[in-house]
């Protein structure tokens, strides 16, 4: 996968937080799309509304269509949680917020075939003085469950670095010894001339040579 993707990821999941702790705010942030088979998957569903709008009565129902197949009644929110009976039974949690603006739900021990088009449909009947006017909204979240994880564009220029990195010092370190031992090799060759010219001098070459001592 693409390093974007997961940067957007990671952007929602601050701006999900940090909506949760400003009720004035509301960020509508898209879901996931992609999910690892055995794990936890959140199918995110945020609509927002205007601060004036918020005493509302709020009606939330979930869909899910195979490839090819026709939408089926999954999840509804209306007053109380309720699941209909399909292949989820069991394995879905609501995680709406109070104010009914987050209206998630999360599907558990993802299989293979969860992949398909779920579908997030939101009714409001807002509660003003003179009438109720009702609005509707809808989400669309196109599911793809995989075997395993996939490697990330970051993880895989992260791995390539440590082996350039590995491969440069190793030539350094070679390039090092290999300059150490001839340095050494020179001195050892300086040493073995300089002991070769002092036993070729004369014997009394080599006494002219000593340092005369003082009494």
């Amino acid at each position: 996968m693409a390093a974007l993707p997961g940067l957007a990821c990671a952007s929602s999941l601050v701006l999900v937080l940090w909506a949760g702790f400003c009720s004035a705010v509301c960020v509508e942030v898209p879901s996931e799309t992609e999910a690892v088979q055995g794990t936890h998957m959140k199918l995110l569903c945020i609509s927002c509304m205007k601060r004036e709008e918020v005493t509302a009565s709020t009606v939330v129902e979930w869909f899910y269509r195979p490839e090819g197949g026709k939408d089926e009644p999954i999840y509804e929110y209306r007053k109380t949680n309720h699941e209909f009976p399909s292949r989820f039974s069991g394995r879905l949690q609501w995680n709406g917020s109070k104010d009914m603006q987050d209206v998630s739900i999360t599907v558990l021990n993802v299989t293979l075939n969860d992949s398909g088009i779920y579908t997030c449909n939101i009714t409001r009947e807002f509660e003003f003085e003179i009438h109720r006017p009702v609005f509707t909204s809808s989400r669309l979240i196109h599911l793809t469950v995989v075997e395993e994880a996939g490697e990330d564009f970051t993880s895989v220029i992260s791995e390539i670095m440590m082996y350039i990195l590995l491969v440069f010092l190793t030539l350094w370190l070679l390039i090092e010894m290999v300059y150490c031992y001839r340095k050494v090799s020179k001195a050892e060759e300086a040493a073995q001339e300089n002991a070769t010219d002092y036993l070729a001098i004369p014997s009394e070459n080599k006494e002219n040579c000593a340092v005369p001592v003082e009494e």
